[in-house]
Formats: structure tokens, sequence, C-alpha cells
């Protein structure tokens, strides 16, 4: 496995190798001396994390440190680990920079953000031919990918469950722009080959998706072997049965890495701005034309959007998908806000708790 080589430690060997490692988390970890050594993670089990150390995986904890900063590691994170050899045990102490990182919102109130995987350079949004195809889905997906700072690739598995594969392609180009979308058929790794370029050594790849829309299969077809469990598909639906119930970080023989998350029917958009730019460029691109700076392409005259829409340059579904996407977007960062507003006079009344502490602490002095 053509693996990078990590500078010498005082850990349990003489060098550490690891996939995607650079000059740059080089420096990060140069700081660190004495009995700390480099890791990647590449699962978690609540409170036990399993982290790739040359070429050979540990468990390990975090510190309370950490925790208290509330930044725990996510699969595909490079951490610092304290290596307790007294003790036969690691504890990761820090998580060096992230270059970039899939997250989605939490469900519900919060505001908090949920990140999924960390360090990616392609994420293949998975989907499946057939009557599970939706492309409201791939936008909300596409505007997450984007965010992340990764790239993203379209794989539309399952291509043979139609018989006009590539009506189904133009249809999700219709809406993704300049983004690869690449059909395959994972069970029988017809198309395999056109996904090989994406997974060089050194570089990592994720893949997100509906539960069932075959990226275990996808894995498995990288090894040749059976590496995550598999269901057969359901014949009412043709959606595959879910199976993957932890995020994990997988080695190919190549020395690149890929890392499976279980289905998500519905991503949270969180902070996806910028994404959402992206993902909707030609609706975006079109808007510069309106009359007003601040159109909600709704019912506002001189609308360059709804003239598009009428000369059939933008489908109906896909403004409607803008609109909505763009409302969930307002109402999440309206949340952050709150969020914030609530930390502060949080930390506003614990200021005040301490000070009437000391002036009772005075007081009986």
């Amino acid at each position: 496995m053509n693996w990078q080589t990590l500078p010498e430690t005082s850990g349990p060997t003489d060098k550490i190798t690891i996939p995607g490692w650079d000059e740059e988390l080089g420096f990060a970890f140069s700081v660190y001396n004495g009995p700390y050594i480099p890791g990647r993670v590449v699962s978690r089990h609540k409170t036990v994390w399993e982290v790739l150390i040359s070429g050979t995986t540990i468990k390990a904890g975090i510190s309370g440190a950490l925790l208290k900063s509330g930044k725990q590691p996510a699969v595909g994170d490079f951490v610092v680990l304290l290596d307790q050899a007294e003790l036969n045990s690691y504890i990761i102490v820090n998580v060096l920079p992230r270059k970039t990182c899939l997250s989605r919102s939490d469900a519900g109130d919060s505001s908090e953000e949920q990140v999924i995987a960390a360090n990616i350079d392609t994420i293949f949004i998975v989907t499946s031919a057939g009557k599970d195809l939706n492309l409201r889905r791939l936008e909300r997906y596409l505007t997450v990918v984007y965010s992340s700072g990764a790239k993203p690739v379209i794989v539309m598995n399952k291509a043979d469950l139609t018989d006009k594969p590539a009506e189904s392609v133009d249809r999700i180009r219709n809406i993704a722009g300049d983004v690869p979308v690449v059909a395959i058929s994972a069970l029988s790794k017809e198309g395999l080959d056109k996904l090989e370029a994406y997974i060089a050594p050194g570089k990592t790849v994720a893949l997100i998706g509906s539960s069932g829309v075959g990226k275990s299969t996808l894995i498995n077809a990288f090894f040749d072997e059976a590496v995550q469990k598999t269901k057969g598909v359901r014949e009412d639906d043709e959606r595959g049965r879910h199976t993957t119930t932890v995020r994990q970080l997988f080695l190919l023989p190549n020395g690149g890495a890929i890392i499976d998350n279980p289905g998500i029917r519905e991503i949270q958009l969180g902070d996806s701005y910028e994404g959402f730019g992206k993902a909707f460029s030609d609706i975006a691109g079109i808007a510069e034309n309106c009359r007003f700076k601040d159109c909600t392409h709704d019912q506002e005259p001189g609308c360059a959007v709804q003239k598009a829409v009428q000369e059939g340059n933008i489908a109906r579904e896909r403004l409607d998908s803008y609109r909505k996407l763009n409302a969930e977007l307002a109402f999440q960062s309206e949340k952050s806000e709150i969020g914030l507003k609530r930390l502060e006079k949080k930390k506003y009344k614990g200021m005040q708790v301490s000070a009437r502490e000391y002036r009772e602490y005075k007081e009986r002095r």
C-alpha cells in the first residue's frame, strides 16, 4: 500500500504511515513533543474511537479537555494521541485542522452541527436508477456537499433497473450542472472503472445517499470481497434494505481511503448558503437580471427567473425546490442566531453568578 510517511515520533514505532497525510498536517503536528503520535479516525462506537496508526488500528478515548471543548473527532479526522505506554492505552487530545468537513444540522430546535466525515477529497452522491431516483433529493445533497469543500460526483447505481439508463443520466445532468454523473452497476461491477480516477493513492472518498441505494455493495466491489453486509432489494419499490449502521473508513488496496455512511433519507442543510449558490448556479446566474436585487422569484414584476420558467429554460419543479431550500436555509440561520444568543445569555448569567459569589466571599472575610 502506497502510504505517505510521517515524521519520526517517540511513539510505539519509529515511523508512522497513514493515508492522506501531508506537509500542512505535519506542520500542525510539529508542536507536539514527547509521547504524542498522530492518527486518523476510522470509526466511532459511542465513547470509543478506532484510530489508524502506522498501518494498524487502536482504540482510544478522548481527553476531558477535548470533551469540554465540544469538538469531538469525526471519521476521517487526523488526531493527536497521547501514548500512555505505562497503561497500554491511548487518549485523543486534539483534532488537527480539517481541510474539508461534511456536516448537517441536528434535527429539532438545536442549532448544533453534526460532523458526518472530515478531510474528504471527493464525495460520491449515490442514487439508484428506477423508482428511487429523486432529483429534489439530489439537489439537497449537492447543496450540502458543495458546502463541505469536497468535490461532488453523482453515482447512479443499479443502472440495470431501467431500460433507458441514458435518459435517467440526462435527467440528473439537468440539475447537476458541471458535476460528473456516472452510471454503474455495483453488483455486476459494470462502469466501476469510471470511478477509479477519483480514488487515487492518498485520496479520500466518502459515500452518501439514501438507505438501500447500494453504497455497501459499491464498497464490496472495490475490494472484490464482502467487507460490508448487504441485503436484497424489495420488489415493491426496488429499494435495498438498510444495512450500514456505523460510519467507517476503509483503506483501499491502492492506498486510497473510502468512507461509508449510514443511509440518510433527507439531510438537514445547516449553514450551507455557499453550497446552495453552487447547487443552483443556473438560477443564481439568471437572477442577476431580475429588476429587484431582493427578488424572491415569486410574483415580482421584471423577474428574470420566472421568465426563464415560462420559456421552458428552467423547470418549475426546480424553481420550487430552490425557493423551498432557500426558505429552509433562512430558518436554519435564524435558529443559529437564537442559539448564539442563548449561549451569550448563559455566559453572561454565569458571569453574574461568579460576581455574586465573589462578593459573598469578600463579605465572609
